[in-house]
């Protein structure tokens, strides 16, 4: 799984870990009325089991909120981070690993072309090109942060 992968999971498993489970129960299988004495059957208890041990996860309406999501990340921390406009910050406010060795395979993955040794240079692109990457992955990010 690469960088981005591990970021996108991060924010937006925390947004579906929000979100309640729909799980199908014993009172939503009911039992077959039409006769049916020629062909196979599987008894209710075959169906019931089938049904409780899979909960159906409600698919997501609304893009993810990126920024309340990491602004929750932040307060939990507990550090002083600014992930809005830190790279580095976003990253250590989802518990990941900041180095310039991630950093820089992160900008691989987004397609930055220029020279990794301008740290500097390379992490504004960097923030600029994971937060445009996460919006156009279903990911809700303020307008201001993608200019």
């Amino acid at each position: 799984m690469g960088i981005f992968s591990s970021i996108k999971e991060k924010l937006f498993g925390k947004a579906e870990e929000e979100k309640p489970v729909e799980t199908i129960t014993a009172d939503a299988v009911k039992p077959a009325t039409a006769d049916v004495s020629a062909t196979p059957t599987i008894s209710n208890e075959a169906v019931v089991a089938t049904t409780e041990s899979q909960p159906v996860a409600a698919t997501p309406s609304q893009p993810v909120d990126v920024a309340a999501i990491l602004d929750a990340a932040v307060a939990k921390n507990g550090q002083k981070l600014d992930w809005r406009r830190s790279i580095v910050d976003l990253m250590k406010a989802l518990g990941m690993d900041a180095s310039l060795q991630e950093r820089k395979e992160l900008a691989d993955e987004l397609g930055f072309t220029g020279d990794k040794n301008d740290s500097a240079s390379m992490n504004i692109w960097l923030h600029k090109a994971l937060l445009k990457a996460l919006a156009d992955n279903g990911g809700k990010v303020p307008a201001d942060l993608l200019d």
